[in-house]
């Protein structure tokens, strides 16, 4: 899956920092990476070493390109990744750790559930954390000349933290984009939000529980978490509502959704003056949800729309709430019918987000705009009606 950190280092990259040209003969390419590094000030000692042993590994591009694994409805993802193993999980380690989100919670404001969620979906609560060289993933993608901006100053974050003594270059291993740990998170994010949660003086992402928890928290907060607030809530809705005003681009107060008809399934809806939006992944027919301002920082974790609300809706259950109720939702689009879609919206002037049958928050917003003119129940959510129709 792609990383907490991943997403935040694509928010932040620019074209300066790939200083150094990407492309051409792999080996003359080191050797510009260490005499960047040294013009950086890192010493020719830790240079020497750090890239000695770095090599172009061919399976991390086979890896970047062939991304694409969200084209499941909210449904059917949901129910593959949130298995009853995970629940149970997620439960023990919700006892092991008390005391490490008794302090996350307080210090941080973020939820353990949310962390929870985070851990499982992203490693098996450390069990599967990735076999690719971490280095050689980093040096690939950054010679490769799709994002070396992106990637160019990871290697000199993991050069950092190997002066540190917290990366070997030989044997550090995570996934294909170069994040590392439990929670999965980038060199530079490391160095930057890294927390030594246990107290030996290193931050270990990979075997201390601790410290990715801790560390993980603090990036939540560095991406605009609003500390001890809710973000996401099964909701009841009213037959009669203005479907139109449903989907993320649409926000009232939990005050005026509740004068519209709008119920909590269980609990109470969160405080009044609380901005949020009406969530549909699978239409009006299927679940609805209560976003507040904390799910939008999910999409600076993971670009992904039925990743992030499967995210946010299972550190829900984490901390008790029902299963959904999945209602009779209107059949949805094939991956090859939601090209078509997209490919139809492209040319009447929509930006869909590129044509690639993946039903995103543009291809959402776009629909509901079209459905809106056609006169037809503006909820985001295309059918094949909708598609014979355009």
């Amino acid at each position: 899956m792609r990383s907490l950190g991943l997403v935040l280092a694509l928010s932040l990259a620019s074209p300066a920092f790939a200083d150094v040209p990407c492309g051409g003969n792999f080996s003359s390419f080191v050797n510009q990476m260490k005499q960047s590094a040294l013009q950086q000030g890192h010493s020719k000692s830790a240079v020497d070493q750090f890239f000695a042993a770095a090599r172009q590994d061919p399976a991390v591009i086979k890896a970047d390109r062939a991304q694409g694994v969200f084209q499941k409805n909210f449904i059917d993802f949901s129910r593959a990744l949130i298995s009853q193993n995970r629940m149970q999980n997620g439960a023990a380690n919700a006892t092991k750790y008390k005391t490490v989100f008794d302090r996350i919670e307080r210090d941080y404001g973020v939820s353990r559930g949310v962390l929870l969620a985070f851990w499982a979906l992203e490693t098996d609560f450390g069990q599967v954390q990735g076999n690719f060289n971490t280095l050689n993933a980093l040096m690939t993608l950054s010679h490769d000349c799709r994002r070396p901006e992106l990637f160019q100053p990871q290697v000199f974050a993991a050069l950092t933290l190997f002066e540190h003594g917290d990366f070997d270059p030989a044997t550090t291993q995570g996934a294909w984009a170069g994040e590392i740990g439990m929670v999965q998170m980038l060199p530079k994010d490391i160095l930057e939000n890294g927390v030594d949660g246990d107290g030996d003086g290193h931050v270990r992402l990979k075997t201390s529980a601790p410290d990715a928890l801790m560390s993980g928290a603090k990036m939540l907060r560095h991406l605009g978490w609003r500390a001890n607030e809710p973000w996401l809530q099964e909701i009841v809705l009213p037959a009669n509502l203005d479907w139109s005003k449903t989907g993320l681009n649409h926000k009232m107060t939990v005050s005026q959704w509740a004068k519209l008809g709008v119920q909590p399934r269980s609990g109470s809806l969160g405080n009044g003056n609380l901005q949020a939006s009406v969530l549909l992944p699978m239409g009006r027919n299927g679940p609805a949800f209560l976003a507040y301002p904390n799910f939008e920082v999910y999409f600076e974790w993971n670009k992904s729309f039925v990743y992030v609300t499967t995210a946010a809706y299972f550190a829900t259950r984490l901390e008790g709430a029902p299963v959904y109720s999945a209602g009779n939702p209107d059949v949805g689009l094939s991956g090859a019918q939601m090209q078509q879609l997209q490919q139809k919206l492209t040319k009447m002037g929509y930006d869909v987000g590129g044509i690639d049958g993946i039903l995103g928050e543009k291809t959402r917003e776009a629909v509901q705009s079209v459905q809106e003119k056609l006169g037809l129940p503006a909820d985001a959510w295309p059918t094949a009606a909708l598609l014979s129709r355009l």
